[in-house]
């Protein structure tokens, strides 16, 4: 146990029985009993206890959880806490050693943000994390969710932590007519009418907990449900109806050509990313720009380049397909300017995002 978590936050209050009656009151005893077990919560018998969330441990965890799953993270998370167990180790971390520590977990800004804000922690707070959502959503890399998400469960601030479970949850609670996006403010005011003064960390908790395993995407289990008496979804009888949503515009499609040089004792040639934009900084092999119409550029430098085949691969905003060329290189071969050989031992460890991963296996050095 660190030290932070054996003492007592100052602005915490200890998180003894709920006080809260009807929603929130069933809520954090449905909590109390069937809280998940994550490797960054302090569970509710603990917090009873005395031990309080460790706000970088919360940080971490809820940055590296936007858009992945909790299974995708654990590994990732465990690394990191090794490799820089505290703000200011990831304050001091070089950022390639960062990226490649990152690598396939997608949303590469994410990783990115995740040093502007440590070195911010540190050179601006004494490192040490603000204790409001307000203050908290001015750093770099924190919205509004994570900053309220930070502020609830590491100092109890009674603040409405919104992510998608939750807006599941609260728009079949409610059978709410108004579709996602534009529910997002009611929401947001019906779960802070909710909020208990006491113990606002483990209420904000108990209702993830509550969408990610009650009130699931495709499933509900209303008879397990410690708001089934009062959900509107369920009185209606079709609470999977729930949310409405807006229906998405279609994403564009870009093509280019991904180019594999291998030499002889199989080292293959990379090169970095800008450090801004998609995927900056992360490593990749040398290929074309990435349009809206099919192309044949030149190659990087001429080799004998014969098709390897095709990757498909989706971002946030748009579709990727991947001509996949491989060259065979002499042993000696010069790297291009900017770019090294990856030898076969280091490649795995190399910071590439998942679709350069998909190339490499393409092109059969993988």
């Amino acid at each position: 146990m660190s030290e932070f978590e054996k003492t007592k936050s100052a602005h915490s209050r200890p998180a003894g029985p709920a006080k809260a009656g009807g929603d929130a009151g069933r809520l954090l005893a449905w909590y109390d009993r069937h809280a998940r077990d994550l490797p960054w919560r302090v569970g509710p018998a603990d917090r009873r206890a005395g031990r309080r969330a460790d706000p970088y441990r919360v940080w971490l965890s809820e940055i590296m959880l936007q858009q992945t799953t909790v299974a995708a993270v654990r590994d990732y998370y465990a690394n990191f806490l090794r490799l820089w167990p505290d703000v200011a180790a990831l304050a001091a971390a070089d950022d390639h050693a960062v990226m490649k520590a990152w690598a396939g977990l997608g949303y590469y800004a994410r990783a990115r943000n995740l040093l502007k804000c440590a070195r911010t922690i540190v050179a601006d707070h004494g490192g040490r994390f603000p204790q409001s959502a307000a203050a908290l959503e001015r750093l770099p890399g924190i919205g509004l969710y994570t900053a309220a998400a930070i502020a609830a469960i590491a100092y109890d601030e009674p603040v409405a932590v919104i992510d998608g479970n939750v807006e599941r949850v609260m728009a079949r609670h409610g059978a709410l007519e108004v579709p996602l996006p534009a529910a997002k403010l009611l929401i947001r005011e019906r779960v802070a009418a909710l909020i208990p003064a006491d113990r606002p960390g483990d209420f904000a908790q108990g209702l993830m907990d509550l969408g990610a395993t009650i009130c699931a995407p495709k499933r509900t289990l209303c008879n397990a449900c410690p708001w089934a008496v009062s959900c509107a979804g369920r009185r209606a009888g079709d609470p999977l109806r729930f949310p409405l949503k807006a229906p998405k515009p279609q994403k564009p499609t870009r093509f280019g050509i991904a180019y594999v040089a291998v030499r002889a004792d199989g080292a293959v040639l990379l090169r970095r990313r800008p450090p801004r934009g998609l995927l900056g900084g992360m490593s990749e092999v040398p290929g074309s720009d990435w349009g809206p119409d099919r192309a044949a550029p030149a190659p990087p430098f001429a080799a004998d380049w014969r098709p390897a085949g095709e990757v498909t691969h989706t971002f946030s905003h748009f579709h990727l397909l991947l001509e996949v060329h491989r060259a065979e290189m002499a042993t000696k071969t010069r790297a291009i300017a900017g770019g090294w050989w990856s030898r076969p031992e280091a490649l795995a460890g190399e910071a590439l995002p998942s679709v350069m991963r998909k190339v490499l296996r393409a092109a059969k050095v993988m």
